[in-house]
């Protein structure tokens, strides 16, 4: 067999690497005119999470510092009011930076302490799922046995009550409770440590150039 048209064709293919790559780096420069919406739409999102996370723990301060330091049905922690008192302020101070885009940088060192020891003492005995699955490479015993009292809950609820009614907002699941919510913010909050605030929508921007900056 003559191999010789296959392998014109992947030498051709490799000694055309060099110069793809060299187009799609000038087409993706292209795009760096708009490299603020990243820093911006990452802000956006978690000033929300965190608002109404500190928000929630100032609501139910005293039952939160209990959680807080219990070690038999919590998390076993020392000083539990001034941990509660102080995680809290940090994601209530760190919501309102992250919509403004001031003290960027800064705001993310507390906040991926918080979230790193949240995934370590309050989701990572739980697994890696947030949502209870049955399958997939996440599914442990646990998510398993949990989808399957899931299916029986539901046919219960089918037999005995207004399922659709009950549905009609969203389907049933089981909060599995595992690191993955807390995983994905400390990564967004480490990609912003490093971004920044982002150019033209963020006060640490306008800061610096007033005060020339670098």
């Amino acid at each position: 067999m003559n191999t010789t048209p296959f392998n014109t064709l992947i030498q051709t293919f490799i000694g055309n690497i060099p110069d793809a790559m060299r187009l799609s780096s000038r087409l993706c420069d292209k795009a760096k005119a708009l490299d603020f919406l990243a820093p911006l739409l990452i802000r956006l999102y978690l000033a929300p999470v965190f608002w109404m996370a500190g928000t929630k723990k100032f609501a139910s301060f005293s039952d939160t510092a209990e959680w807080f330091g219990n070690g038999d049905w919590g998390l076993g922690l020392p000083a539990p009011y001034v941990l509660v008192f102080l995680v809290a302020l940090f994601e209530l101070v760190g919501a309102l930076c992250m919509l403004l885009g001031f003290a960027t940088r800064p705001i993310c060192l507390p906040l991926m302490v918080i979230m790193a020891v949240a995934a370590v003492t309050a989701h990572l005995q739980n697994g890696w799922l947030a949502i209870a699955t049955g399958s997939g490479i996440f599914a442990t015993d646990r998510t398993v046995g949990a989808i399957e009292r899931l299916e029986r809950a539901k046919e219960i609820l089918q037999a005995q009550g207004d399922y659709e009614w009950i549905t009609e907002h969203g389907a049933l699941v089981v909060l599995n409770n595992g690191i993955e919510f807390a995983a994905t913010y400390l990564v967004m909050l480490l990609a912003l440590f490093f971004l920044g605030g982002g150019r033209f929508v963020s006060a640490d921007y306008w800061l610096r150039r007033r005060y020339g900056i670098d």
